[in-house]
């Protein structure tokens, strides 16, 4: 892709490293989202509706998560066991800046995949494609202050802490302020290998 952008939006694209699986949200996925963001864990840091039923997560996974991405805000993917296919959790792409090449990842994982690195090796495999493939500048990541474990996730794929943004982010509870890091082609962490795929609209 090279930076070169057309209609300012990422084609459907699956990607792949390691043994994990990013690809598009769909109608096999809706039990698992709706398990997975019922979770009080998730709940805390995400401005979910409370209960998070069927209808929201059949909203997301064959609708709303698809037209983000048409949309030009980002992409959001499934994360998958590359092998078995297990639903892990999500992570996306979202408040493109497509003129300076920029965007932020947010990511969540499962209760039944939490510590065993799924974070960390999806948002490094999407930054290897951000910043590689797709010729981006920059890539942001905002955790808020509460939330240590997305803040040992973005340091452990490697991101650079700027600072403290205040009253800066939104959770169920109210305003929270977020920590800001950042990654740039400059800052040469070795990304991993990637394997991408567009798919066909």
């Amino acid at each position: 892709m090279g930076g070169t952008w057309t209609d300012n939006v990422f084609p459907e694209t699956d990607l792949v490293s390691g043994n994990l699986r990013l690809r598009a949200f769909g109608a096999g996925d809706v039990e698992d989202v709706r398990l997975a963001c019922s979770d009080e864990e998730i709940l805390r840091w995400l401005p979910l509706p409370r209960p998070y039923g069927l209808e929201a997560a059949r909203s997301w996974c064959t609708d709303f998560s698809h037209h983000l991405r048409t949309s030009g805000e980002g992409i959001h993917w499934a994360v998958a066991d590359r092998e078995s296919g297990r639903f892990l959790g999500a992570i996306g792409l979202n408040s493109t800046r497509w003129t300076g090449l920029v965007s932020e990842v947010g990511y969540w994982v499962a209760p039944w995949a939490r510590r065993q690195g799924v974070a960390v090796a999806a948002t490094r495999t999407v930054a290897g494609w951000l910043l590689g493939e797709c010729g981006f500048e920059r890539l942001e990541l905002r955790a808020a202050t509460g939330n240590l474990a997305s803040q040992a996730v973005a340091e452990r794929a490697g991101f650079v802490r700027e600072g403290v943004l205040r009253n800066a982010g939104h959770v169920y509870e109210g305003r929270v302020d977020l920590v800001g890091y950042s990654l740039i082609p400059a800052d040469r962490v070795a990304l991993p290998k990637v394997e991408a795929r567009t798919v066909a609209d």
